[in-house]
């Protein structure tokens, strides 16, 4: 069955399908990005398998049990920092821990092993206002796995930095990935940090969203860039994409039209 499975999915908005009949899995420890078109329904799959929406039709196991709702066995970074200001970086990553209960040295003792995770050791006490973009994504990684879920849910997590920062995180994930073990499932808008990342790609249909195409990603990593490999396979996904958005482009059209 895989460590998140979808099956049959459907997902209605009043009179607007954002998800039909999507089916996919994804295994443990895997690394896969969903890609699509602008509005296909990439955030909101990625809200119905961390349990903030219900599927109108279908279901979604997460190993091996129905998804109902939110748990700590998934944890999600949203595209938005969404750090609480008023926290310092160790109050922002305990702040799931709190909740859960955890004694005051035991939820700092996590904490700090999370901040060192993910290159922060030294900004424990600095505010949010005082981080660089970059920086603050890697507060709100290290607030996710501080809870140690199962599954960690990226939804577009460097859309909003500049592509030297961008390049520096995707390299900074891979290395966290790589020593937690966590199944990602990562949302983006980019095919090139799809294609750096991930051991396969997802490509979305135009809304509603299904399953176009998949592609297994079989290159060693590091990933060379400008790669002859690479370049192909870029080119590959990039036209299955830009299928959709043409797709997607004329549908809007069509209903402005009438």
């Amino acid at each position: 069955m895989g460590k998140v499975s979808l099956k049959n999915i459907t997902k209605c908005f009043d009179d607007l399908v954002a998800v039909k009949n999507l089916n996919f899995i994804v295994e443990d420890d895997e690394f896969v990005s969903l890609l699509g078109p602008s509005g296909c329904g990439k955030t909101t799959v990625l809200r119905l398998i961390a349990g903030l929406e219900k599927p109108t039709k279908g279901e979604i196991y997460e190993n091996g049990k129905i998804v109902t709702g939110p748990g700590p066995d998934r944890g999600m970074v949203f595209q938005e920092f969404a750090l609480f200001p008023w926290r310092t970086v160790i109050k922002n990553v305990e702040f799931g821990l709190e909740i859960k209960g955890l004694p005051k040295n035991e939820r700092r003792k996590k904490a700090l092993e999370y901040i060192d995770l993910v290159n922060l050791e030294g900004f424990e006490d600095a505010h949010p206002r005082e981080l660089s973009g970059g920086m603050k994504q890697r507060v709100g990684i290290a607030r996710a796995l501080a809870n140690e879920p199962d599954v960690l849910l990226m939804d577009e997590p460097f859309g909003s930095l500049d592509a030297q920062t961008r390049n520096i995180m995707q390299r900074e994930l891979l290395g966290i990935w790589e020593k937690t073990g966590k199944t990602i499932i990562f949302v983006t808008h980019s095919v090139d940090e799809a294609l750096f990342l991930s051991d396969r790609v997802i490509v979305l249909t135009a809304r509603p969203a299904s399953v176009k195409k998949e592609f297994k990603i079989d290159l060693p990593r590091p990933r060379d860039r400008a790669g002859e490999e690479f370049a192909k396979i870029r080119h590959q996904i990039l036209a299955e994409v830009e299928e959709e958005v043409t797709k997607a482009i004329a549908s809007e059209r069509k209903k402005e039209d009438n």
